[in-house]
C-alpha cells in the first residue's frame, strides 16, 4: 500500500516562502499524477496542482506564477515550492497519488493520501 508523508509546512508571514515536500514509498511503477491539495477551516479541500509522470503540470487559477511543483522521481519524492505567499494560502496541505491514466486537480480522483502539513500565512 502506498504511504504519503507530508512535510516543511509552518507558519510564515506575508510574502514568504516555503517548500512541502511528501515522501512516497510503495509506489508502482505505474503510477502517473500526483497532487498537491489544500483544505482551510470551514472550507471544501481543493486542488492545488498536480504533475504527471511525464512532467506536465496544471495550477489553479490562484497560484499560479507563485507556486511551483516537482518532483524527484529517484528519491519518490514530490514537492511544492511555494512564494509569494498569501493569507488566503492558509490551509493544511496534502499531497495525494491520482489515477494511472489522467490527471486532474479533483479530490475525488484522488486515492491515497498523506496526513497533511500546516500551512499558516499571516497578514
Amino acid at each position: 500500500q502506498v504511504q504519503l508523508v507530508e512535510s516543511g509546512g509552518g507558519s510564515v508571514q506575508a510574502g514568504g516562502s516555503l517548500r512541502l515536500s511528501c515522501a512516497a514509498s510503495r509506489l508502482s511503477s505505474s503510477t502517473y499524477c500526483m497532487g498537491w491539495f489544500r483544505q482551510a477551516p470551514g472550507k471544501e479541500r481543493e486542488g492545488v496542482a498536480y504533475i504527471t509522470r511525464l512532467g506536465t503540470t496544471m495550477y489553479t487559477d490562484s497560484v499560479k506564477g507563485r507556486f511551483t511543483i516537482s518532483q524527484d522521481s529517484a528519491k519518490d519524492t514530490l514537492y511544492l515550492q511555494m512564494s509569494s505567499l498569501k493569507p488566503e494560502d492558509t490551509g493544511m496541505y496534502y499531497c495525494a497519488l491520482g489515477p494511472d491514466a489522467y490527471c486532474t486537480l479533483r479530490p475525488l480522483d484522488f486515492g491515497a493520501w498523506g496526513q497533511g502539513t500546516q500551512v499558516t500565512v499571516s497578514s
